[in-house]
């Protein structure tokens, strides 16, 4: 006969760590809804007059700032979570300051997906050269996703990097630096939150 010795500090870690993962699938799938929000207003913008289209902007932007606000909270003290988190709150950064654009390499950067960003990369090289991708929208994505792979840690060819800088904006560029000489997430929230009230 077996006896089960109940360890009370092993429960609680381990019930620890599911409430973590539950958070972290919960503050995913609320980026997904204002990702999909964002992507449906790009989509359906020529149905909406200008006012309306920039006002539903403004709103998602604001709840996009709210949710970074919460995401701060939350991760305040957790270091689990700080790490589970911190590339969904540079992907918010980049979404609130406008130099990302575009919702599938958003929500891509911020679920630190390296690799659907890369096969996302091939398929739009693919698709430009066929002529089904236009190439202004092209040069904007592939930037998007070059500088969410270094933003990522993934190691870019010469190649990329020299695109990266003959095609990026001012606001890409700005977030480059800011994100690059702060370091510090909550440094990056205050100007990211700053920039949009």
């Amino acid at each position: 006969m077996f006896w089960f010795v109940f360890h009370p500090e092993l429960s609680m870690a381990s019930r620890g760590k599911s409430e973590t993962g539950k958070l972290k699938q919960n503050m995913e799938e609320q980026l997904d809804r204002l990702m999909q929000q964002l992507q449906d207003l790009e989509e359906c913008r020529e149905d909406l007059d200008e006012d309306e289209y920039e006002e539903t902007k403004k709103e998602t932007l604001e709840q996009l700032n709210e949710f970074n606000e919460s995401l701060k909270k939350i991760m305040t003290g957790n270091m689990t979570l700080v790490d589970e988190l911190s590339g969904m709150q540079l992907a918010i950064q980049a979404a609130i300051s406008q130099a990302f654009k575009t919702p599938e390499v958003i929500r891509l950067f911020a679920k630190k997906q390296p690799g659907q960003l890369r096969t996302r990369l091939g398929e739009m090289d693919r698709d430009v050269m066929v002529g089904k991708l236009p190439r202004d929208v092209y040069t904007q994505q592939k930037v998007e996703i070059l500088t969410a792979l270094r933003k990522l840690g993934e190691k870019l060819t010469a190649e990329e990097e020299g695109f990266l800088s003959e095609n990026a904006s001012a606001t890409l560029s700005q977030f480059e630096k800011v994100t690059a000489c702060l370091g510090s997430e909550d440094k990056i929230l205050a100007l990211a939150s700053s920039g949009v009230k």
